[in-house]
């Protein structure tokens, strides 16, 4: 399948593509042409890339994760365990982000009080 086609059945840029491929999160092989050919399943992972990405995880978390995340297989321990210990530092993010913000509005009550 061609990029354009990948592009338009996952519903992503051909550029999301090329980049994903830069991660090393996607793969393809090239024609005598140059031009890009990927397998029927490339949809189905760029689903799952997609999914992963809409999680608020980075790159390197994804394609530590991939490996583990095959579409239509049971998850795995190891997938399981990969996706905990990344919402356990999301919750981590979320507490500093939590502290700073009422930091933040005690300074703002006290500018008030000024």
């Amino acid at each position: 399948m061609r990029i354009g086609e990948v592009a338009a059945k996952a519903g992503v840029s051909v550029r999301a593509l090329r980049y994903y491929e830069q991660q090393g999160l996607l793969h393809s092989t090239r024609t005598p042409g140059g031009q890009r050919q990927y397998p029927q399943e490339a949809v189905e992972r760029v689903a799952v890339i997609q999914r992963l990405y809409a999680s608020g995880l980075p790159s390197r978390t994804v394609r530590e994760i991939l490996p583990f995340a095959e579409p239509g297989e049971a998850p795995s321990p190891e997938l399981l365990e990969l996706l905990a210990a990344a919402r356990d530092r999301l919750d981590g993010r979320m507490t500093e982000l939590r502290d700073a913000r009422d930091r933040l509005d005690a300074c703002i009550t006290e500018a008030h009080g000024r």
